[in-house]
């Protein structure tokens, strides 16, 4: 098969990516460090009719959305975003559901001398199944052993690497002695695109409910802020709206201007003792039909009694 040139190749990459961008209303960029050749078969072949999965040198993919700007301004969000080894994850299905398959495509992975951990590591205590000529290799790293029947015995947990520290040449020979695979590697979700917009992928796990409380949270600190300063808005209108009827009622309630809607405010204020006899009423008109619905109840118990003590004979009958 002849491999075709490098113009032409650079070409049928720009077209396949301007293709897909157009295609899909959806994607992910994810970040593929410290995966192979053969986990990204695997991964292509789990998303197979879900999704496509396009790599590509970060110069390339900043080249041909540069040049597709026009017809899609939108993707100019991803731009800041190229950056390391990146790649391309293309759907029209659930957001939640390719997030998941891509998850879920992690391989057990060595510790490699020099590479940096992703995750505290961790070396349980107990019988580590080495021999005594081994022992060197703990002492240099300070874990405390003790030989139990021939082999050598971890007698505390030990936190051997730390997240984010290069992994030492002595650390990587010991957990490959106790054939410990502490890092697990696959494509990692950096940003989520979807209809012109570019947010982080956390968004994905917020309920309706959260979104509708920030939504509502939001809302409440635009309006606070708008009242401070006097700027008035779509969400602090009303407020204004309520606080300006509050001070002209204060000051009709301290005037002799009325409107109807002080006119019960200020009756109140005049002559409390007309409000305060009317609750009594309700509650009296009320009681005597709260009081029948009891004493039917109270007849029917009674002659409920008078039955089981009368049955048409005498105790000693």
């Amino acid at each position: 098969m002849v491999r075709e040139d490098k113009a032409t190749w650079k070409s049928n990459y720009f077209l396949k990516l301007i293709q897909l961008l157009d295609e899909y209303p959806k994607l992910f960029l994810v970040g593929v460090d410290n995966v192979g050749s053969k986990q990204m078969q695997q991964i292509r072949q789990n998303l197979r009719g879900k999704a496509e999965v396009l790599m590509g040198k970060n110069t390339m993919i900043r080249k041909a959305i540069r040049g597709h700007l026009d017809n899609n301004p939108a993707l100019e969000k991803l731009l800041p975003h190229i950056r390391g080894n990146v790649g391309f994850v293309f759907t029209r299905e659930d957001l939640v559901e390719i997030r998941d398959i891509i998850l879920n495509n992690k391989v057990a992975a060595p510790a490699r001398a020099g590479a940096i951990a992703p995750i505290d590591v961790y070396i349980p205590s107990g019988n580590t199944g080495l021999g005594p000529e081994k022992t060197s290799f703990f002492q240099a790293l300070a874990i405390p052993t003790k030989i139990s029947r021939g082999t050598i015995e971890i007698l505390a947990d030990v936190h051997l690497i730390k997240k984010d520290d290069k992994v030492g040449a002595s650390e990587s020979a010991l957990l490959t002695m106790l054939k410990i695979s502490p890092f697990s590697y696959g494509l990692v979700l950096r940003q989520v695109f979807e209809d012109g917009s570019c947010f982080d992928p956390s968004v994905l796990d917020i309920t309706p409910e959260d979104l509708l409380g920030r939504f509502r949270e939001g809302i409440a600190n635009v309006a606070s802020v708008c009242l401070e300063i006097g700027y008035p808005t779509v969400v602090s209108v009303p407020h204004s709206i309520i606080n300006g009827f509050k001070n002209v009622a204060a000051v009709a309630v301290e005037t002799d201007i009325t409107f109807p809607q002080v006119e019960k405010l200020k009756a109140y204020l005049e002559d409390p003792s007309a409000f305060a006899v009317a609750a009594p009423a309700v509650e009296a008109a009320a009681a005597p039909a709260a009081a029948a619905p009891a004493a039917e109840e109270k007849k029917k118990e009674e002659s409920e009694e008078e039955s089981d003590e009368d049955m048409g004979f005498g105790l000693f009958d």
